[in-house]
This record gives C-alpha cells, structure tokens and sequence, in this order.
C-alpha cells in the first residue's frame, strides 16, 4: 500500500482529521480529538502505528512478520505496521477499520449517536465484523 494511498483512506474514514502535535515527521489520525492511527518513517520505510484488540494484535504479530509490537505505544493495545509492500492493502484496511471502531466504540455515547446519525451506522464502523470491536 503506498503512502499516499493510506494517507487518504485514513482521511475518508468519517470525521478523521489529520494532525502533527509531536512535529512534522510524525503524522497522526484521530477522531474527536482521539487518535486512531500514527504515520511515521524510520530507517526508511514508512509504518503506521495502530489500535488493535490484545488477542488479536498477537495473532497479527504470529501471522505477518510486518506487523510488531507497537513502537512507543502500549504494546499490548497497539501494533506496528511496516509498509513495504508484504502486508496486502486490503488487510491494512482492514486493520485501520479495526483501529478507527475501537476509538469510536470508546468515545461518549451521545458523540458516538450523532456520528452515526450524521454518517450511518455502517459508514462509522465500516462494515467490521469482530469478536473484538
């Protein structure tokens, strides 16, 4: 998955907006002020920090030998993503829909109603189907 192309899928997810509070190599996602995923390069390749359920963030771990313990994060709330290309797009979709519905699921009630009445209820949590979200 290029750059580019989860820059915007990251940014379409409804009401995600893009910051940069920790400067300007690293680039963050959040939703209501929460954040969802963390664009960074280091050694020269792009990765995305994101959300995940525990159990499901040590399968993903044993599954993909791209996908690590989450650098500087809690390591058992957040995995890594390297993106070079080994990890399908579709699967780091995927996981960015799995990260962006466990910040929603968190926020107050009344702000996730009006999401979803402004949005749609499939819109906000992207059609996942989960044990875990």
């Amino acid at each position: 998955m290029s750059v580019k192309t989860l820059i915007n899928y990251c940014s379409s997810l409804p009401e995600a907006k893009e910051d940069y509070p920790f400067g300007p190599d690293v680039q963050v996602f959040k939703i209501k002020d929460k954040l969802f995923a963390i664009l960074t390069k280091r050694q020269g390749i792009h990765r995305i920090n994101l959300k995940c359920h525990p159990e499901e963030a040590l399968i993903l771990r044993e599954i993909f030998e791209d996908v690590v313990p989450g650098y500087h994060m809690n390591k058992m709330h957040w995995n890594t993503v390297l993106l070079n290309n080994s990890i399908p797009e579709e699967e780091i979709k995927r996981m960015i829909d799995r990260s962006y519905c466990l910040v929603v699921k968190k926020l107050k009630k009344k702000i996730r109603e009006v999401l979803e009445i402004k949005h749609g209820h499939k819109k906000v949590f992207n059609s996942v189907s989960s044990p875990w979200v």
